[in-house]
């Protein structure tokens, strides 16, 4: 995943598109401070699994800030964290749709044998393991409260 991300800093910066060499910046920064962090705590460098969960992270607090940007009136804001959006996408796998992640849901109550609420962290822990990055975690969530009610 850094060869893709520097290969794609490269070419943004050949075609001069400033929105893209700007988060893919951050990218790279946000993976070296977490390789210091690493370094620092005796660990190696972080591997793709944790640029991942970081470009998850970054996705997630961009959504957050465009909704919140809607919300006050800031439209070009909330344009400019979309587009950071699509960038970050570009780096994680395809997201399951709907009726795809409903279905990764049943199967994941079926394989965890819940019976209640008290199995939703099983049956999430399941998800998490299968699907690192393809869906919206927090929508799976409902869907399994809703299955297993």
């Amino acid at each position: 995943m850094r060869e893709m991300i520097s290969d794609a800093l490269t070419k943004a910066q050949d075609e001069g598109d400033k929105t893209r060499i700007s988060i893919l910046r951050l990218i790279k920064a946000a993976v070296k401070d977490r390789d210091a962090a690493n370094r620092e705590a005796g660990r190696d460098p972080v591997g793709d699994e944790d640029i991942l969960n970081i470009l998850l992270t970054m996705r997630r607090q961009r959504a957050e800030s465009a909704i919140g940007y809607e919300e006050n009136g800031r439209l070009e804001l909330a344009e400019q964290e979309r587009q950071e959006i699509e960038v970050i996408e570009e780096f994680l796998p395809a997201q399951l749709d709907e009726s795809a992640m409903q279905q990764a849901c049943r199967n994941a109550v079926e394989d965890s044998d819940a019976k209640g609420l008290r199995d939703v962290g099983r049956c999430m822990s399941k998800l998490k393991q299968r699907y690192p990055g393809q869906m919206d975690f927090t929508k799976a969530s409902t869907v399994v409260k809703g299955l297993l009610r």
